[in-house]
């Protein structure tokens, strides 16, 4: 992140906003993956999940997204799903009026769909693009988004490449390296992030890591970022999954972040996960950037967490002065 960027998100910070906004643009995706969070009852509120949510297409949808973004004036938008790229039409007009606003954009896709190649001279547009382990589970996983379609249809781009480690990977001590090897060879991979399962609290599932497993994950993640480069974490962000923010007051992306479902309106909390994560068990490869950050010393003992609670103190107090001008 740049000096001006950092610059420019403490100055919304103070003012009582948050430089991130995540928008779940549809509830629709091809893919029925299991453990995703998105679909799971009370993701977006008591017991309710993203299919249950009205949304929008068309006009309706390209009014609504630009409107909320006049209102949040983010720094930084995700687009997420469902899958966004179910609605590509839509992003054909949003996506160039997003970057002459200035904003930069993520798009998060399993890529089920070609990625039109003109979206890769559009300035501020950063395609992530969701892979779930080596092809055999993968293409099990994620079909219709099989590798073979991937590769087809992220041609002529440079995306970024995201994978959820699970329980079931860490079962073969070569498995990262292997998917790392494959991927980080393709000219259309620029980098890659590697989260961890985050389970809700009190959840049982096959994709949630051993206590054990996580410390071999953490220690093998800090191998692989020296044999690949592609590999974009840097070693205090892995060291982080050892131990996560504690809650979602403490993570600094969940505080900095706003996040909408697919009706435009529904607001997803605690943090992009929706629901009641087991902030123990984080995995959120985003989370333990800024848990690095913010563990960050200045000088004389001062972290970047401590400027970042205090400036979002004063916030605070800005957003509740400003609420009691318009009460009076």
């Amino acid at each position: 992140m740049k000096t001006n960027e950092v610059v420019r998100a403490w100055g919304k910070i103070i003012r009582g906003q948050k430089p991130s906004l995540s928008v779940e643009i549809t509830k629709e995706c091809p893919l029925r993956c299991p453990g995703c969070y998105a679909f799971a009852d009370g993701h977006v509120g008591d017991g309710v999940n993203l299919r249950q949510l009205s949304d929008r297409r068309g006009e309706a949808l390209i009014e609504g997204m630009l409107h909320l973004v006049d209102r949040y004036r983010p720094l930084h938008l995700s687009m997420v799903g469902g899958d966004p790229m179910v609605r590509f039409r839509e992003l054909e007009v949003l996506l160039p009026a997003l970057a002459e606003r200035g904003i930069f954009v993520q798009l998060v896709t399993s890529a089920f769909r070609e990625i039109p190649k003109k979206w890769a001279e559009i300035p501020r547009l950063g395609i992530v693009v969701s892979v779930d382990g080596l092809q055999p589970e993968h293409d099990a996983r994620r079909k219709p988004a099989t590798y073979d379609r991937i590769q087809r249809n992220i041609a002529g781009h440079r995306v970024t490449l995201h994978c959820t480690i699970t329980a079931q990977m860490m079962h073969r001590s070569t498995y990262l390296d292997e998917f790392l090897s494959f991927w980080t060879s393709k000219k259309e991979v620029g980098k890659v992030w590697m989260s961890m399962f985050t389970p809700q609290r009190g959840e049982q599932a096959e994709e949630i890591l051993s206590a054990a497993q996580r410390v071999q994950c953490v220690s093998e993640l800090k191998r692989l970022r020296g044999l690949y480069p592609k590999l974009d974490m840097f070693e205090a962000q892995i060291e982080e999954f050892q131990a996560p923010p504690s809650s979602p007051q403490e993570c600094i992306f969940a505080q900095t972040t706003q996040v909408v479902s697919a009706d435009l309106t529904s607001e997803v909390t605690p943090c992009q996960l929706g629901g009641d994560p087991d902030c123990s068990q984080c995995g959120c490869v985003a989370s333990m950037g800024l848990a690095a950050v913010g563990h960050h010393h200045l000088a004389f003992g001062v972290t970047a967490g401590k400027i970042f609670r205090l400036s979002s103190k004063v916030g605070i107090a800005v957003n509740a002065l400003k609420l009691n001008r318009k009460a009076s």
